[in-house]
């Protein structure tokens, strides 16, 4: 018999289930947002596998991204801005529309393993390429929504390394300050106010992307 149990027995029966109804008021919490968790490209893979409910993403110094389910307002803003380029995309033809559970393997170019909320490529470059798993080319468009639990900085590194991994055109939607930065390659983020649409027409000819559904 254990200290434990021996303490357990002697206790009346009004004091266990006062015990047992403090620990089942207790939450059982996973906090991972001030640990610093590295790992190697193999063992994130095999996260990702194990648990497949999670958003995960690999920076390219190795540290493990988790992010939380985003709220209503922002989940609904993303599939709208999804919409809007998968309708484009599917009238026009060009290429591939990938939504925010894709996954884009940048290892082997001195990245991380990222995963933009939306993203599209040309369709001449995904020729040979596989694309069931992890996708292993820069997409040529993304976009990164701030939801209202972000916190800002975070999002401009994430845009300058695709800016640095060669994305044509990043967009950073503001929800909060109503305000898009873009980011394209060899240039400084070009900071927007409140503008009702953003026309992307360079990379994605006749592609206008609107705000009325964001702000």
């Amino acid at each position: 018999m254990t200290v434990a149990t021996a303490l357990t027995e002697l206790m009346p029966d009004s004091m266990l289930e006062e015990r047992s109804q403090t620990i089942e008021l207790q939450p059982l919490l996973l906090d991972v947002s001030r640990a610093k968790i590295m790992v190697t490209p193999e063992h994130f893979d095999q996260l990702c596998i194990d648990n497949p409910d999670l958003r995960l993403e690999l920076t390219k110094e190795g540290e493990l991204i988790v992010m939380p389910p985003t709220g209503g307002e922002s989940g609904e803003r993303n599939f709208d801005l999804a919409i809007d380029v998968g309708i484009w995309n599917r009238q026009s033809n060009l290429g591939r529309t990938f939504d925010s559970s894709t996954g884009y393997d940048f290892v082997a170019i001195g990245g991380g393993k990222m995963s933009p909320d939306v993203s599209w490529i040309e369709k001449s470059r995904l020729v040979g390429v596989e694309i069931v798993g992890f996708i292993s080319i820069v997409p040529d468009f993304v976009i990164e929504l701030r939801s209202a639990t972000d916190n800002l900085k975070p999002l401009q590194e994430k845009m300058q390394e695709y800016q640095r991994l060669g994305v044509q055109l990043g967009l950073l939607i503001n929800p909060k300050n109503k305000q898009i930065e873009v980011y394209r390659p060899g240039q400084s983020a070009m900071v927007l106010d409140s503008p009702s649409s953003i026309d992307c027409g360079d990379v994605m000819p006749g592609f206008v992307l609107s705000m009325s559904r964001i702000w």
